[in-house]
């Protein structure tokens, strides 16, 4: 049985929220369409998700995180819209709560984390369709917000009330919604305060920290290998492109090199310099190890095919939020996953703005300082 929230709390929620979305928003102010092409776009996603798992059911393992962070995108856009055209929407919200039962909330028993598991037995059953279907339709409407200007607000409403009565289907907290939503906006689009930034190392010895500030020579070798020098010695394997089409990836170490200044993170790079953190054998396995190793190179392989596609990001000044994503999934699970994205696009953008100096000039002195988060190409 679900307890009623007060409704003061429900509007404390929505105020914050909607006072913080502008924070984030980046879309163009006098111009409804791309808002409003992207709240009906999220709500397309989540039937897509409802539909893949109903098509795959348990295979589908990430239906409950793909359908909250569906969900919140679709309220961030709502409260864009209400931005734009100058509707209350935490009245427009708490309205439609007292209609629809502030249960949407947050569930009695928070050990449940948000009700029941969305993805069980069959996640798209009548109740849960016939709501995306009511919230699709809605959504369809505001489409007309321009034509009628008078009935904004109804328009609105309509779409507040499928929204929540999808969260109720699904027993999922608004909270919980608002929460998550706010944690992925603010990671994505605000610039970090360092001091809240994640280290991983500070606690250990110098000789299991990643150093402060290095300078690593990226050296041609005769052979046409490139390879990494420090302090005058060659650290790692001398490495070609090991692919037909020459494409520079002798030194995607440069990335590595990117990910220890900017993220403080890189267990390639301790591997390299054998700044392992020994004396955690847990950390030493798990964060540290050849799996975390792998996946570090598996990432940078992966981000290098899409930089490919798109002059290695020459000329761009931020990444795709699918691009960023994707290297959220690719973490999961490693300490690196408490950086932002925010700060994954800095230490991506700095370490391709080097690579390409570096495979412009075949090699360079490559500078990182962890203190200032960046990494340059020093004097050639």
């Amino acid at each position: 049985m679900l307890k009623t929230t007060c409704m003061r709390e429900i509007s404390e929620a929505m105020q914050k929220y909607s006072r913080d979305v502008p924070l984030t928003d980046k879309l163009p102010t006098d111009d409804l369409r791309p808002v409003l092409f992207g709240l009906f776009g999220e709500v397309g996603s989540v039937m897509a998700s409802a539909k893949k798992a109903y098509r795959e059911k348990l295979a589908y393992s990430g239906y409950r995180s793909s359908f909250l962070e569906e969900m919140g995108d679709v309220l961030w856009y709502c409260v864009a819209l209400c931005s734009r055209i100058e509707i209350d929407v935490v009245k427009i919200f708490s309205d439609a709560l007292g209609g629809s039962g502030a249960e949407c909330l947050r569930a009695e028993d928070d050990s449940r984390e948000g009700g029941v598991e969305i993805g069980e037995n069959n996640p798209a059953g009548p109740m849960l369709a016939d709501a995306l279907l009511k919230m699709g339709s809605a959504a369809a409407e505001l489409f007309r917000i321009d034509e009628n200007r008078g009935r904004r607000s109804h328009h609105v409403s309509s779409f507040a009330q499928s929204y929540l009565r999808v969260l109720r289907c699904v027993d999922i907290r608004l909270d919980e919604i608002i929460r998550q939503n706010w944690e992925k906006a603010r990671g994505r689009f605000l610039e970090p305060e360092f001091e809240t930034l994640p280290i991983f190392d500070s606690e250990y010895a110098e000789d299991e920290r990643l150093p402060d500030q290095f300078e690593i020579r990226i050296v041609r070798r005769s052979t046409g290998a490139g390879q990494l020098q420090w302090n005058g010695v060659f650290i790692g394997n001398a490495l070609t492109d090991n692919i037909l089409d020459a494409d520079g990836y002798r030194y995607h170490d440069v990335f590595h090199l990117a990910h220890a200044a900017v993220l403080h993170w890189s267990p390639t790079f301790r591997a390299l310099i054998k700044r392992k953190r020994k004396t955690r054998p847990d950390i030493d396995e798990t964060q540290d190890g050849g799996r975390a190793i792998v996946v570090e190179e598996g990432l940078t392989a992966w981000v290098f095919a899409r930089a490919k596609q798109v002059r290695f990001f020459a000329g761009q000044e931020g990444l795709s939020f699918d691009l960023l994503k994707g290297i959220q999934q690719f973490v999961r699970g490693y300490e690196v996953e408490a950086c932002p994205l925010k700060l994954w696009e800095s230490a991506i953008l700095q370490g391709y703005e080097v690579f390409r100096e570096v495979r412009a000039n075949g090699g360079g002195t490559v500078v990182g300082n962890r203190g200032s988060r960046k990494i340059w190409l020093g004097p050639l």
